[in-house]
């Protein structure tokens, strides 16, 4: 017959084995949404060619070095 001590460990033991499995699930389904919806959205082509992409080295004052058939499929995009 188990003790008090040891039932009360093995119930511990339980919440705890429940909590990580919760934890791991979790993560796993974030992971796959987030995943799923870069896989939809992407960045388009030429994005980090382009002056406004922040962060890359490009300041804002330079000339976009963008060839004209490039610039025309951006404009195309917004129509």
């Amino acid at each position: 017959m188990a003790s008090d001590g040891s039932m009360a460990q093995q119930a511990q033991a339980s919440r705890v084995a429940l909590w990580l499995a919760i934890a791991l699930a979790a993560a796993l389904l974030g992971f796959m949404i987030g995943y799923a919806m870069s896989a939809r959205t992407g960045v388009e082509p030429g994005y980090f060619e382009a002056p406004e992409a922040g962060g890359y080295g490009v300041s804002p004052g330079s000339k976009s070095k963008t060839g004209a058939e490039l610039q025309k499929y951006y404009e195309n995009l917004l129509k």
